[in-house]
């Protein structure tokens, strides 16, 4: 367990639990992940959202149904210039992805999963981290700040 004042491992739980009133880490903290690709729907592997929901819970250190994922194909994109088949993925969450250390870890392992899946090139490929805290995600009616 983070000490006060530390940032957890990962998948342990989210920053500042502590600050937060004492609460122990969020047990329904929820990373999103989307997929954007100009790969045809056609041409990607079958069941990928299955697929990126376990890779993601693996290297978010996050349980499979706490994880949201959203693939979109045939997307018109250019990265560096090129219209050649690329992709972005956006990850966002709370406690997970707020420094540069955490993310160098799970780049590597999402450029892994996401050349393989895609049968991209790791330079066709970019990845945007997003760290969320808890006001700012909404569910049953209220926001995860007091759930």
């Amino acid at each position: 367990m983070a000490s006060p004042g530390s940032l957890p491992a990962p998948g342990e739980g989210r920053v500042g639990a502590v600050a937060r009133g004492g609460r122990a880490a969020l047990a329904s903290d929820m990373p999103f992940v989307e997929l954007e690709t100009s790969v045809p729907a056609a041409q990607l592997p079958p069941g990928l959202a299955g697929k990126l929901c376990s890779a993601a819970a693996a290297i978010l250190c996050k349980p499979e149904e706490r994880i949201n994922v959203t693939v979109k194909s045939d997307l018109p994109m250019v990265v560096g210039g090129s219209a050649a088949p690329s992709a972005q993925l956006l990850v966002s969450s709370i406690g997970v992805v707020g420094t540069a250390e955490q993310n160098r870890g799970h780049s590597a392992r999402f450029f892994e999963f996401l050349t393989k899946e895609l049968g991209l090139a790791a330079d066709r490929i970019v990845i945007r981290f997003y760290p969320l805290e808890p006001w700012q995600i909404g569910k049953k009616g209220t926001v995860m700040t007091f759930l």
